[in-house]
């Protein structure tokens, strides 16, 4: 894939009242975290119903871009002293570039490295120096035969994942002239009376946050999705009698867990102790409960600490150890963090984590969920983004975190999981872990004019039928279907289409085992041992040799 840059400029506030504001502070919450880029890719295909116009797209997302930074000025501006930010005048730099090919082929490409082409910064890179970085970096990429990649990447220094969900729904609306559904920040409640900075921050507190998420290794990304099976499934196996309703990023986060671990375990021979850091959302746990569009860094992380003296690696005790965690968010804690004592109280916190993952070696784990984000309804005028991707390599000193976002139209869910390269070998190998979860399958929009979920092998189809066998063997056919099989040496999947006169929604299956019976192949699917599927062996000649 070749990408062209064709122009770089920088975007300012189209207001000059904007620059003579005074500078924005930062919370307290914001000058905890440290300075590293989160990048964001948007797809936009071309459809039938939609007009593009590179040149007319071009010259309107920038002049939108441009009036959503009246608004939110703070992301136009560089930090001062890790203590508020101005020189709203430097803006924005903004990348438009032109992409050999077709983004059609692109999506279905399995190459997650091609995504860092398509960005404006180094991903997830500590920068030691908030203020020689702009806290946006914004990049255009047209395809030659139609279609838009907008990628962006965002500071963490002032935008966590609410911030940019809300400037992303503010520059949508300018895009469109939807003039009456522009929301408006609140660029003050946080910094101004719930989190007011400190005059500094003790440098030991940043160096050892700085230790503890950024790490020299070789790492790995790799992309695995769970479809609305999968998901059932592990938040029924997530059960207990401590936990009765698991939610699923509660199930997906202890199952990710949980195979970390075991990877962990096999790289290094010994079960080590672990601390998982889940992102908590503190908009939604204050009350008040805060608006979405809060400005800046109002998340903590809820730390759940595995002791592997305490009891075997159970998907259903790690989920309660998740949910224990969260639970310490409440409204006593809450206001504990408020005021001149915050710091004190979120510092004897990290000093904990520390002293742990100190301890036994311990294996730290960073976790956050972008589910319920509404990034996938951000219309800029052409539709809503067909995927939402993540680049897959990362900066050589970084950490173990896992992102868990939404997939288009269905209910599945992506998980975009950052390993070192020794354990990440060992995790997406893990039949296990691959009986629930999809490695890297590509998004494809035009089957069936659904998104669609598979592996991206060669495929044949035959007709066959789907079986639901109950526990006492008593059986019923759910539904004709047309059996897409992808194959390859580590993943074999069905995908079921339904046929023309049943109404039923198309299904993605992981086979568990598969045997010919007479004159019938059998699959056993899903993450149950209970659905079948069967078709007749003389429709499919690839695999009666099997």
């Amino acid at each position: 894939m070749d990408v062209r840059i064709t122009s770089r400029e920088t975007v300012q506030p189209s207001s000059q009242e904007v620059h003579l504001l005074k500078p924005f502070k930062l919370s307290f919450l914001d000058q905890l975290i440290p300075a590293f880029y989160v990048p964001l890719i948007f797809f936009y295909t071309q459809s039938s119903n939609s007009h593009f116009d590179s040149a007319q797209i071009l010259a309107r997302l920038k002049e939108s871009l441009s009036k959503t930074l009246n608004q939110f000025y703070p992301l136009s501006g560089r930090t001062i002293d890790n203590f508020c930010i101005d020189y709203y005048r430097e803006g924005v730099p903004y990348i438009e570039a032109r992409v050999n090919g077709c983004l059609s082929d692109y999506l279905q490409s399995t190459e997650l490295e091609k995504l860092n082409h398509l960005i404006p910064c180094e991903p997830f890179c500590y920068f030691s120096d908030p203020a020689v970085i702009p806290q946006l970096a914004v990049q255009v990429n047209i395809f030659d035969c139609g279609g838009i990649a907008l990628a962006m990447c965002c500071s963490h220094k002032i935008i966590d994942a609410s911030t940019i969900s809300a400037f992303l729904r503010s520059w949508a609306a300018f895009s469109r002239g939807s003039n009456g559904e522009i929301p408006h920040p609140d660029l003050l409640e946080a910094s101004s009376r719930l989190f007011p900075p400190m005059d500094s921050i003790p440098p030991n507190f940043l160096s050892s946050t700085r230790t503890l998420w950024f790490k020299e290794e070789r790492y790995k990304t790799r992309r695995f999705v769970f479809d609305a099976n999968a998901i059932a499934t592990l938040m029924f196996k997530a059960k207990s009698k401590s936990l009765e309703h698991p939610s699923r990023v509660e199930a997906l986060t202890a199952f990710i867990w949980k195979y970390a671990m075991l990877a962990c375990a096999s790289a290094s021979g010994i079960l080590k102790p672990s601390v998982l850091c889940q992102a908590v959302n503190l908009r939604h746990k204050m009350k008040p409960r805060l608006p979405d569009y809060s400005v800046g860094n109002l998340i903590r992380f809820a730390a759940s600490a595995y002791k592997p003296a305490d009891k075997d690696i159970e998907l259903h005790h790690l989920a309660y150890l998740l949910r224990e965690a969260m639970e310490n968010y409440n409204t006593d804690y809450l206001q504990s963090l408020q005021g001149d004592e915050g710091f004190k109280v979120i510092s004897e916190k990290a000093n904990q984590v520390a002293e742990f993952a100190a301890k036994g070696n311990a294996q730290v784990y960073g976790f956050s969920s972008w589910l319920n984000s509404g990034m996938h309804q951000v219309d800029f005028g052409w539709g809503k983004p067909s995927w939402i991707g993540i680049p897959g390599v990362v900066s050589p000193a970084f950490t173990s975190l896992t992102f868990l976002k939404e997939i288009g139209q269905e209910k599945a869910v992506e998980a975009w999981v950052t390993l070192d390269e020794k354990k990440m070998t060992i995790f997406e190998h893990d039949h296990e872990f691959l009986a629930f979860a999809s490695p890297n399958p590509h998004y494809d929009k035009y089957a069936m004019g659904l998104p669609i979920l598979h592996s991206g092998f060669s495929s044949s189809r035959v007709p066959g039928v789907l079986f639901y066998f109950t526990q006492t063997l008593n059986c019923c056919v759910l539904k004709e279907v047309e059996i897409w099989l992808h194959d390859s040496a580590s993943v074999t999947g069905l995908f079921c289409k339904p046929s023309p006169h049943v109404q039923t929604h198309c299904m993605f299956f992981f086979v568990q085992r598969f045997f010919r019976l007479q004159s019938t192949l059998v699959f056993e699917l899903g993450c149950q041992s209970i659905f079948y599927v069967v078709v007749h062996a003389d429709c499919f000649p690839m695999l009666c040799s099997l």
